[in-house]
């Protein structure tokens, strides 16, 4: 007697579906986690719901500036104005470097422009603090800062750190200044280093330095055990900024059209739906069985994708839609690439428990290369990309895993479900014995 495969796997499937369908219009909160509703999480980004780009350039006009401290001081430029962004809630704003002294701000959902530039201003002010508030050192007493990993306190263990390197003269202020600081006996042995008023970092200064001070032209400052490269890089890029050796010029600003962005938005999205139901209605018509188990993985596809988006937060953009769609173009050609090798074996006279088994065995290098290759390109444009490519990027990679998990397993328990019941005719499984399909 031949072993039935439990529909178990198919009916958990369908509640999946069912409570990711549920999950779109309502959120869902599990405690440990939350996931909003598609109107709640899902961040638009500049295109489609409209907003500002501004464009700022590096004012060089009697600053002696080398190509690699320009290159050095836009990145630091970058950070600043991306920290101000977070600072007054515009999380889901943009900030890349244009060219060689161009940085490009655009900031989605909001009103008024003008109030926009005049809250990015166009250069940082960072000092740092002792507790009763008397500044040690400004930006001008900085010659740099970099993020650095290494046994900074000779304990052991590596870690990552922020190096600040010193002028002359802030080498003499900081060596007088820390000698006061670690002779503090009230717990304020500390030195607050500040952005636009605001307290980014506040490094502990160790009493052995009571006498001596810290009297060097590199200063390691650390962050703790836990410290990240992200945090490092951060902390180092928000000192850096406050000795730009050059301003920033408001040359451009641009609105986007709301309107505009949210007729494409519905566009996109009709688009996607239609596309979705005509390859279903291709796949059950041409391959039958095996196409009403495509349609059912195709839908878990959408609706996970879509709950994947919202709970990530992600800031979609038109490009990132396209990228949804051509992930869900994807997970069909899987599909087919696996039906079509089931339909050779089942022609060769193979069972249909063996067919699906070889067709999944044979299809799997294809499809695992060619989903690698683009989740590589897909990891590059993140990397390196600026603006909506970024986006694309997100979605793309997103959906090439999802793609690869739907048809590895999804699929696969679908169709050993459907592997129960042996039809009467291959047609069934869209299969023409004797002749093409």
């Amino acid at each position: 007697m031949k072993k039935k495969y439990s529909p178990a796997g198919l009916i958990v499937i369908l509640l999946v579906i069912v409570l990711s369908t549920w999950t779109i219009f309502n959120g869902l909160n599990l405690g440990i986690a939350k996931i909003p509703n598609v109107k709640d999480g899902v961040v638009l980004g500049l295109d489609l719901v409209g907003g500002a780009e501004i464009t700022y350039e590096a004012d060089l006009e009697g600053a002696d500036v080398s190509a690699e401290e320009l290159s050095e001081g836009m990145k630091a430029a970058q950070t600043m104005l991306r920290e101000r962004l977070t600072t007054f809630g515009y999380t889901e704003a943009d900030v890349y470097l244009s060219g060689d002294d161009r940085v490009v701000v655009a900031i989605p959902n909001i009103d008024d422009p003008e109030e926009a530039v005049q809250m990015l201003g166009s250069t940082a002010k960072v000092t740092f603090v002792d507790a009763d508030g008397n500044v040690i050192l400004t930006g001008d007493d900085l010659t740099g800062a970099s993020m650095a990993y290494g046994d900074v306190d000779n304990t052991g263990f590596n870690v990552y750190y922020v190096n600040v390197d010193l002028s002359t003269e802030g080498q003499k202020k900081f060596t007088e200044a820390t000698k006061q600081v670690a002779s503090r006996t009230d717990g304020s042995n500390y030195i607050s280093i500040m952005m636009d008023d605001e307290v980014i970092s506040a490094p502990y200064v160790d009493a052995k330095y009571a006498s001596t001070g810290i009297n060097s032209e590199h200063v390691s400052i650390t962050l703790g055990s836990n410290a990240t490269q992200e945090s490092a890089s951060r902390l180092a890029g928000l000192i850096a900024s406050g000795q730009l050796p050059f301003s920033l010029q408001n040359i451009q600003m641009e609105s986007v059209s709301a309107t505009l962005g949210l007729q494409s938005l519905n566009t996109s999205i009709q688009a996607a739906i239609i596309g979705l139901i005509l390859i279903i209605l291709f796949m059950v018509f041409y391959y039958r069985v095996l196409g009403v188990a495509s349609a059912i993985s195709l839908i878990f596809f959408a609706v996970v994708f879509v709950d994947i988006i919202s709970w990530s937060h992600l800031n979609l953009t038109l490009s990132g839609i396209a990228g949804i769609i051509l992930t869900l173009g994807m997970a069909v050609d899987a599909n087919i690439v696996i039906f079509e090798r089931i339909k050779e074996e089942l022609r060769a006279g193979r069972t249909l428990r063996v067919a699906m088994d070889a067709g999944f065995k044979n299809a799997f290098s294809a499809i695992l290369d060619s989903n690698v290759t683009t989740c590589i390109a897909a990891c590059c444009l993140w990397w390196q990309g600026t603006g909506t490519i970024v986006g694309f990027a997100k979605t793309l990679l997103i959906g090439v895993l999802l793609s690869m998990f739907t048809m590895i397993v999804i699929t696969r328990v679908i169709l050993k479900t459907f592997a129960n019941h042996q039809p009467k005719s291959l047609a069934a499984y869209g299969v023409k014995m004797g002749g093409a399909d």
